[in-house]
């Protein structure tokens, strides 16, 4: 998963088709025809239904462009996003990067599978 800083983010690039996406819409009434990037909004930490979303367009909606998550993204939140398949975290002013990244450091493997390795560990081993 990449992180970047607030000040890194342009809400729409040239060039490319986003979708800022509120938490309360429902993926399955997008046009994902053409889209690059969707962005996720999480207004307030409490509320994860970005998480929800991310999981519905990867798994369901097989949407295959970059997820990126905006708003109140906390560090201890961001393995979680990334299993749920976020490609990109954005970070509130004053976060360091360092921190953030440290999370991944912390967890290298999950016994259940995610959005990135379907199959849990148990079946993976031979």
């Amino acid at each position: 998963m990449k992180i970047i800083a607030s000040h890194e983010h342009v809400a729409s690039p040239a060039g490319q088709k986003v979708i800022e996406l509120p938490n309360d819409a429902d993926p399955f009434e997008l046009d994902l025809a053409g889209v690059d990037r969707i962005d996720l909004q999480f207004p307030k930490f409490t509320d994860g239904r970005a998480f929800s979303q991310a999981r519905l367009l990867r798994g369901r909606l097989k949407f295959a462009g970059e997820l990126r998550a905006t708003g109140d993204v906390l560090i201890d939140q961001l393995v979680q996003m990334a299993r749920c398949g976020f490609d990109v975290a954005v970070l509130r002013e004053g976060v360091d990067m360092a921190d953030a990244q440290r999370q991944f450091d912390r967890f290298k493997a999950f016994y259940q599978g995610d959005v990135t390795h379907p199959l849990p560990h148990f079946r993976e081993a031979a």
